[in-house]
């Protein structure tokens, strides 16, 4: 139930984004969920400091880590995020793409997409200048909706 609330939301979300909208030359929709066990069981294997390393930012690793440790359903929904920024790009992300996609705050403190080298290049390809970006975690799922527009 709470998992339909949330991706009942974050379409809400694109809705009002796409309301807001003017005029774009295209726009494209990516949505992923996570769920937050496949991240957990990361952060506990052996290779924890690899997989952060490699998925994550240090932006994103440090928004993540709070007094008690890292936030594993905030680290699914920005994997959820970058899942979704590059179904917007029409591309699987491969090993090395994951870190291409950062999820940062904007200045009202809303998660907001930065891309560098592959995503950004493909995003120019494709002529998608905006990404917006809503991220929703519950205790068992994470999901996000990213609205791309040219």
């Amino acid at each position: 139930m709470i998992l339909s609330i949330s991706v009942i939301l974050l379409l809400a979300a694109v809705l009002a984004t796409l309301a807001r909208l003017r005029r774009p030359s295209s726009v494209v929709v990516g949505l992923d969920i996570v769920e937050v066990s496949d991240v957990v069981r990361a952060l506990e294997s052996p290779r924890r400091e690899r997989y952060l390393r490699l998925v994550y930012t240090d932006v994103e690793r440090r928004d993540c880590t709070t007094a008690s440790g890292v936030e594993a359903s905030r680290l699914a929904a920005r994997f959820a995020a970058k899942e979704a920024v590059w179904k917007t790009l029409g591309a699987p992300a491969g090993a090395s793409a994951w870190l291409s996609v950062e999820v940062a705050h904007g200045t009202g403190g809303e998660p907001r997409v930065v891309l560098h080298d592959e995503a950004a290049t493909a995003a120019s390809r494709l002529g998608l200048r905006r990404f917006s970006l809503s991220l929703s975690h519950e205790p068992g799922h994470a999901a996000a909706v990213v609205v791309a527009t040219g």
